[in-house]
């Protein structure tokens, strides 16, 4: 037995010394020296790339961290990095590999998730490869540079990577914030973004549908603002057409001193039915309206101001409700793109883009069954053809990178034709330039039909504003508040619950859907409500203050202070206010405001979790006196307070200190 052992394994010997004899027989070779020189080349060459890769991850990294030291961390996307130059290493002949990194839905399991194996798995077995997503995913973890970031990672199920990160990482980022407050994401590079919004029409009352884009374009130009960019508010209002000819005629009729004494019209709605009335019933009133608009787009002087004097009124009805829900807005009405409309005709013409159809001037863009009526049979230009110079001033004299139009869903398809048509011409590329229609749904009563008067007309703005403001003092006065604020602070809790109620249940809601207004279910303090939320931030925000904890020394902690995250409902309390980035980089994305208010009741919701359990301030049972205070968790309450402060800045609510 031994000696056949002995045998086998002096034969195997043999073998080897032959094998090895023959490999240094073919090393003498020259040619086989080339071609191993070749090799290891090339070996050398891909070897310096995956040097060079890791080093432009690791400096990437460094500089997100350092180049703005004050900037939010967007945690997502440094996680997306580091499993991006994974990937990139694991299987660098994947092009476009998938890179999919998302918040963990089980926390148990991790705090994040790439769940890129499976698609990867599925690209590969369409090229002819078979390989197990857990096995790809095996191989993803292997080649994770070193970073700040992760602790550890685990492989679980068919090849989710679960992510599981570094809590002294975690807790430097909120020391970051506390010091530095809640800055914008780094931004690579400053973008102009035009934001079309509210559009009220000249003579007409601001109505229900007109709260919507308002309140939503508001908010959209606030994200932008905080993130960096340079925001352009444009109010499109209805300051030009027809309807100024029956306006202007029945102004001189009324007040035919108007030129030398500003007519005292009070009621503008009022004014605009009596001149409507006319025009349908008179015909020799028509024609005297419509040769005033002649004279008026012949900018005569005395129609111009008479004209001037109508859009006067209008503004000063609007200007209310701006104040009231704190809009700032810069006025361009439909005149403001007059004299450009010429030039846009001729250039559309020009290129042999202009077809004629029964006396109109048409324009069909590739793809789209509607065409744009850029000249009437009558030589007097549309809608389209305003929009259509508007979008050219936007992008050429404005240069503008992100153009937003926030307007009803019904609008769609104008839009959709428009910004074709702009594309045809060659005004821009969606590939560099982004412009796009922010479409809202219509707001219903609470018998789920459109929101009208019980006589059936159109609401009007202020009268809802207006009954906002009783409701939420008569919600203030049931809790008791009127008898523990003083009479300014119970006005500034009024304004505070009243509009930021009316802002929030329109911004909670997805805005592409229709939603019923409700005083009472906005003003419920139970639930995803304004009212919560501010209840709970004013509440947050006492928290130091019963404590006897000054400002200066909660800013002396941040420095000073270590923020621990031993406690479970601390790490949670802790990742949930590190995800701000995250939702606002999602928000800008798909310019969907209600993931700002849903992560802001998750965060006051995780706090109240976090505040039942660990104990921020402990006081004698007896007399009430502060006995102990816990310092890492007074700074995590600051930090819970300060996001939510801006998220409510963003959405355009405006908390108080007390309520």
């Amino acid at each position: 037995m031994f000696t056949s052992f002995l045998t086998l394994n002096v034969g195997e010997f043999e073998r080897e010394i032959k094998l090895l004899q023959d490999e240094i027989e073919r090393l003498r070779d020259p040619q086989e020296l080339n071609f191993m020189s070749s090799q290891l080349d090339e070996l050398q060459e891909e070897n310096s790339r995956l040097k060079y890769r890791l080093n432009i991850l690791k400096r990437s990294l460094q500089e997100e961290m350092s180049q703005n030291g004050k900037a939010m961390l967007n945690i997502n996307q440094c996680l997306q990095q580091i499993f991006g130059e994974a990937i990139s290493t694991a299987y660098p002949g994947l092009e476009n590999a998938p890179l999919m990194v998302t918040l963990n839905q089980q926390a148990k399991f991790g705090d994040y998730q790439c769940n890129s194996a499976m698609p990867m798995a599925q690209m590969m077995k369409a090229k002819g490869q078979k390989v197990s997503p857990r096995e790809i995913a095996e191989k993803i973890v292997q080649n994770i540079p070193n970073n700040e970031l992760i602790e550890r990672t685990e492989i679980a199920g068919p090849g989710f990577i679960n992510v599981h990160l570094k809590r002294m990482f975690v807790s430097k980022l909120l020391s970051n914030l506390l010091v530095n407050g809640v800055q914008p994401p780094s931004l690579k590079k400053k973008k102009k973004v035009v934001v079309d919004f509210s559009s009220p029409n000249i003579a007409k009352e601001m109505h229900v549908g007109h709260l919507r884009s308002t309140i939503i374009g508001d908010s959209m130009c606030r994200l932008f603002e905080f993130l960096g960019n340079e925001v352009l508010r444009l109010n499109h209002v209805g300051d030009w057409g027809t309807q100024f000819g029956m306006l202007i005629a029945h102004l001189q009729d009324k007040f035919p001193n108007y030129l030398s004494v500003s007519p005292p019209i009070g009621d503008l709605q009022a004014f605009y039915k009596a001149s409507k009335k006319r025009f349908d019933e008179d015909e020799e009133f028509k024609k005297r309206a419509y040769q005033c608009v002649v004279k008026l787009q012949s900018k005569e002087p005395d129609f111009i101001k008479a004209w001037n004097l109508i859009c006067d009124v209008s503004r000063n009805e609007f200007q209310k409700v701006y104040n009231c829900l704190d809009i700032r807005i810069e006025e361009r009405g439909e005149s403001y793109y007059q004299d450009m409309m010429t030039v846009v005709v001729k250039e559309f013409e020009e290129k042999g883009l202009v077809q004629l159809d029964e006396g109109r001037k048409i324009v069909f863009a590739p793809g789209q069954s509607i065409p744009l009526t850029i000249v009437k049979s009558d030589g007097g230009y549309t809608y389209d053809t305003s929009d259509l110079a508007a979008i050219k001033n936007r992008l050429f004299d404005e240069k503008a990178d992100i153009i937003i139009y926030v307007t009803d869903s019904g609008q769609a398809v104008h839009f959709q034709v428009v910004f074709a048509a702009a594309q045809l011409i060659g005004w821009y590329d969606p590939k560099v330039t982004r412009v796009e229609h922010a479409g809202f749904g219509v707001v219903l009563g609470e018998d789920k039909k459109k929101f009208k008067t019980r006589s059936g007309d159109t609401v009007r703005l202020m009268d809802l504003l207006e009954e906002g403001l009783k409701r939420s003092m008569d919600k203030l006065k049931e809790k008791g508040r009127d008898k523990v604020l003083t009479p300014e602070e119970l006005l500034k809790a009024q304004r505070a619950v009243a509009f930021g109620c009316i802002k929030y249940a329109d911004l909670s809601h997805n805005r592409i859907n229709d939603y019923i207004f409700s005083f009472d279910k906005m003003l419920d303090d139970r639930g995803n409500t304004a009212a919560y939320l501010l209840y709970a931030f004013t509440r947050i925000r006492s928290i130091a203050r019963l404590a006897n904890i000054q400002e200066a020394t909660l800013h002396k902690a941040a420095e000073t202070t270590e923020v621990l995250l031993d406690h479970e409902k601390e790490w949670k309390l802790g990742k949930c206010i590190l995800r701000f980035p995250e939702i606002l980089q999602k928000i800008t994305d798909d310019l969907l405001l209600h993931t700002l208010c849903d992560y802001l009741y998750e965060l006051a919701t995780t706090f109240t979790e976090f505040y039942d359990n660990c104990y921020c301030v402990e006081k004698d049972r007896q007399t009430g006196e502060v006995v102990k205070v816990n310092m890492w968790r007074m700074l995590i309450c600051e930090a819970t307070a300060a996001v939510m402060a801006k998220g409510f800045d963003i959405l355009g609510i405006n908390p108080v200190q007390r309520m």
